[in-house]
């Protein structure tokens, strides 16, 4: 599977789960409209687009649109890229009906579309070699600095993400992923270490 060296930024948690079978890449959800309320939020895409770019990629209708002209204007300086999905009528298999403006969302494209949009956007995509080069955390990485999985894990990850001034309401999944769109493996485990976040055993301490 292509990785894409973007953040991506989708609406909803079932438009990311069709990008992330199409390509491998960190993706973050706007909440819909929510993001227009969520400073939080916001401050994050802004942190994550000056790291690594940012690919906005939602839906064709109006509210779409609304959504990506709003990042647009708020992440003014910033690397932001513009993927769009052809209009196409329908609606997606899990909906009772269509939406207001008929049009299939980005949770019902084809992979092959995905990729297209993306390869017009400009998407960086990266070769095998750059992606063994940055390295990454796993989940397992995150057990074994105890936060995932065992006792006190929840408050660890809830300090980790005080102290990294990321949004406190990051689930463990999204915070694995921010967490490599900010850094390498490597980094990621000295700025936890210099955070004092004590792992759950002397195991991780043996992996740094």
């Amino acid at each position: 599977m292509d990785r894409i060296r973007e953040v991506i930024v989708v609406e909803g948690r079932y438009d990311k789960n069709t990008v992330s079978q199409a390509v491998e890449a960190s993706i973050v959800e706007t909440e819909g409209f929510g993001i227009f309320s969520d400073s939080e939020r916001l401050e994050l895409l802004r942190r994550l687009g000056e790291k690594r770019g940012l690919v906005i990629l939602t839906d064709s209708d109006s509210a779409g649109f609304l959504i990506r002209n709003h990042l647009k204007g708020r992440l003014n300086g910033i690397d932001v890229k513009m993927a769009y999905i052809p209009d196409v009528a329908g609606k997606e298999k899990r909906k009772r009906s269509p939406s207001k403006e008929g049009k299939l969302g980005v949770e019902g494209m084809p992979k092959t579309v995905i990729i297209e949009a993306l390869k017009r956007a400009g998407a960086n995509f990266e070769e095998e070699e750059e992606k063994r080069d940055r390295g990454e955390l796993s989940k397992s990485d995150l057990y074994e600095l105890g936060l995932s999985g065992c006792d006190g894990s929840a408050e660890r990850r809830r300090e980790l993400l005080k102290r990294l001034d990321l949004p406190e309401r990051l689930s463990t999944n999204s915070l694995l992923e921010v967490l490599n769109a900010l850094y390498t493996r490597d980094e990621a485990y000295r700025i936890i270490e210099s955070a004092a976040i004590q792992p759950a055993s002397s195991t991780a301490q043996g992996s740094l």
